[in-house]
């Protein structure tokens, strides 16, 4: 399944999904109806799964590009700087909206690193794919997706699997359409969260995955371990990490996972079960700090 980098070369990879203007503030408990006070920390940065994907992607060594809509508002602007700043090149398929775009106000409770999160996401955008797609395709090593701006999720999956590029879903939630993004998904890893028709637990979710054409997939719990399934399946420990902020945790674990699968070598169960947890440890590293940036600089 796996692309073959030429040696010494980065790996490449196509990030589509949503971006966000994140406002994150560390708080000593969410406020209550009426209630007001005065955050311990800020922290405000571009977000979004397929967006926190690419820069921990980008942060392993790999060149990513985001496929996304951005828009032109000064808050885009702010955005586009922030990912320029991390090595992300973003192909923004709304460059001519003046809206702003999406924000998510995040709370952090900072005893427990719980996260509460308000946002409109992609709701009323529609994009269309890039001229050239193709083209884009072949360029990359491994397609990401993060399930939103669905209609463009489910074309550029389309044409990865038609140019042999391996396809991973990040599975946060069920959305409409998702059966059509499995259609042409490789590997699929979802949180306990996401529920297909039908399900209600992590077996019945796997199996719903291989009945669906999905060959590899995995379902993740926070520190529970992960359960995965393909030819052969098992567990992977997560490992122990004092938890400070668990916001953006899966975002890093797929952009880590899409920088193991887009190496070189066939993947069996056992190439499987050590990508995902070698990612899995890259995403606890990433819960040992407030904010999605920090994690960059600590090592």
């Amino acid at each position: 399944m796996r692309t073959e980098p030429m040696a010494g070369r980065r790996p490449a990879g196509l990030f589509v999904g949503l971006c966000t203007l994140d406002v994150i503030q560390l708080v000593d408990h969410v406020p209550g109806p009426d209630e007001k006070l005065t955050a311990r920390d800020q922290v405000v940065t571009a977000g979004g799964p397929a967006t926190g994907a690419a820069v921990a992607f980008g942060r392993l060594g790999g060149r990513p590009r985001l496929l996304t809509g951005l828009g032109s508002h000064p808050l885009a602007l702010g955005v586009r700087a922030d990912l320029d700043a991390l090595g992300v090149r973003v192909t923004d398929l709304a460059a001519g909206r003046g809206q702003p775009p999406a924000v998510s106000s995040i709370l952090v409770t900072e005893a427990t690193g719980e996260r509460a999160v308000a946002s409109v996401n992609a709701t009323g955008q529609r994009l269309r794919a890039p001229a050239g797609l193709a083209e884009l395709v072949e360029s990359c090593d491994i397609a990401e997706f993060d399930g939103h701006h669905m209609d463009l999720a489910v074309e550029v999956a389309h044409a990865a699997r038609a140019a042999g590029r391996p396809t991973l879903l990040d599975g946060g939630s069920w959305k409409d359409g998702t059966e059509r993004l499995l259609a042409s998904t490789d590997v699929a890893v979802c949180s306990a969260d996401f529920h297909p028709p039908g399900t209600a637990s992590p077996a019945e979710t796997l199996e719903f995955l291989r009945d669906h054409g999905v060959t590899w997939a995995a379902v993740t719990g926070g520190a529970a371990p992960i359960m995965w399934a393909g030819p052969g399946g098992g567990a992977v420990d997560v490992p122990e990490t004092r938890v400070v902020d668990t916001l953006g945790a899966g975002d890093v674990l797929h952009g880590a996972l899409a920088h193991q699968l887009s190496g070189p070598g066939p993947l069996d169960g056992p190439a499987f079960a050590e990508a995902l947890a070698r990612a899995a440890a890259v995403a606890s590293r990433a819960c040992a700090s407030f904010g999605t940036r920090a994690w960059l600089t600590a090592d």
